[in-house]
């Protein structure tokens, strides 16, 4: 539907538009439907910049596309279609130069059909479900048509056995067909934006499919429920092998624990997948540090009693805590002491190595979490001299501070 006041783009070229009136069967109107034949006088563009083929479409429908993946049919009486074979496609009021590259088939025999996926010469606008129609290299003849399927094809396997079948669930008139298989092909799940645009779907639609499959959506992103144990099963594996690795560690970092989990899987749908065994206690946090409950580190009775000594020189400044070279020259302990000692502080969960050799209390790193975020909600940003106010030291600690939190 359109009506006056509209705000529209102008696809493939990217212009914003406003419909400053419409006519429908020739008479003035203040909306028009489809299926209904519409003129639309437009603010914002010139004349000489619409042309042939383009579209206009609420402007989250602009997506232009140079290939996208298709059903193919050949016309008996034709030639047989070989792979890379140069064609015209006619797709709305667009006629683009394009190469068919066949997807599992060296060629489509007169009267059968294949998928494949078309390259276009330039940008056009396409989604699935739309129409086209091929003609030869020279425009003469119509060799065959087909729908246009996926405007998001992959670039790699292409023509994998699990390419194929999603193809052929594109090509099932029922979006829930392809979501649902999309959700069991992919363990980080199905990003429903491209999703949704590639089908038309509006967010009604898009809930509605999503509860009707039982989906797990975080965000949106959207995982069968299959997929969502696999990920808890993995978490907990991961979490397992990393205290078998290292026993000596108290645990795992968070976003370490989601790369080792899955590592395409996004942070919000780990968030999610961690938030579970968290609040049920399969798994425990000690500082920021993530573990098994069963999981203990226990440092030596003479690591912890040296840490007591050294601790209080940390605890003065705990903003700008001294060096280990300083630590070594204020107490007289050989300098390779305090830094093995510190490194193995670190990883039981008592002090963070902000910098090289520059270890601050957990307590502290705690504490500057609290002021970078309250920077952050301020400012929306969080900047070294602001930093360098708050906690009374230099600048380049306040820039190793924050680096320091970038890395984490």
């Amino acid at each position: 539907a359109v009506k006056v006041g509209d705000q529209l783009l102008l696809t493939p070229p990217d212009k914003p538009v406003r419909v400053r009136s419409l006519r429908v069967q020739d008479s003035p109107a203040e909306s028009g439907h489809a299926g209904q034949r519409i003129a639309l006088a437009l603010s914002g563009i010139e004349k000489a910049e619409v042309e042939r083929g383009q579209w206009i479409v609420a402007p989250g429908l602009h997506a232009p596309v140079r290939r996208f993946d298709a059903k193919i049919r050949i016309l008996s009486g034709q030639p047989a279609l070989k792979h890379w074979m140069q064609v015209h496609l006619h797709l709305g009021a667009e006629d683009v130069p394009a190469r068919i590259a066949l997807l599992g088939a060296d060629e489509i025999a007169p009267g059968c059909e294949n998928w494949a996926q078309i390259a276009v010469d330039r940008e056009i606008g396409a989604l699935a479900g739309d129409r086209f129609i091929l003609r030869d290299a020279a425009a003469r003849h119509t060799i065959g048509g087909g729908i246009v399927l996926d405007i998001y094809p992959p670039s790699r396997k292409k023509s994998s056995p699990e390419r194929l079948a999603m193809l052929a669930a594109l090509a099932d008139a029922n979006p829930a067909t392809a979501l649902q298989l999309a959700a069991e092909q992919q363990p980080a799940g199905v990003d429903l934006a491209p999703y949704a645009l590639n089908r038309n779907l509006d967010a009604a639609a898009l809930n509605a499919l999503c509860q009707q499959l039982s989906l797990k959506v975080v965000g949106d992103t959207a995982f069968a429920p299959s997929r969502w144990q696999e990920l808890e099963a993995r978490l907990l594996a991961a979490l397992a092998a990393e205290h078998e690795r290292a026993p000596d560690l108290t645990g795992v970092e968070r976003d370490r624990l989601r790369r080792l989990t899955l590592p395409t899987l996004s942070r919000p749908a780990f968030d999610a997948l961690l938030a579970t065994p968290l609040s049920d206690g399969r798994i425990a946090q000690t500082n920021a540090w993530l573990h098994l409950p069963e999981h203990r580190v226990q440092l030596a009775a003479g690591d912890r009693d040296l840490w007591l000594t050294l601790k209080p020189l940390l605890d003065a400044e705990p903003c700008n805590p001294p060096r280990v070279r300083d630590v070594a020259k204020a107490t007289g302990i050989a300098e390779e002491t305090v830094r093995t000692l510190f490194k193995r502080i670190a990883r039981h969960g008592d002090a963070w190595p902000v910098a090289q050799d520059h270890y601050f209390t957990a307590a502290a790193v705690a504490d500057l979490a609290r002021r970078v975020a309250a920077l952050n909600a301020r400012d929306g940003c969080a900047r070294a001299a602001p930093l360098r106010d708050e906690i009374g030291g230099g600048r380049k600690v306040a820039i190793h501070i924050l680096e320091f939190f970038d890395r984490i």
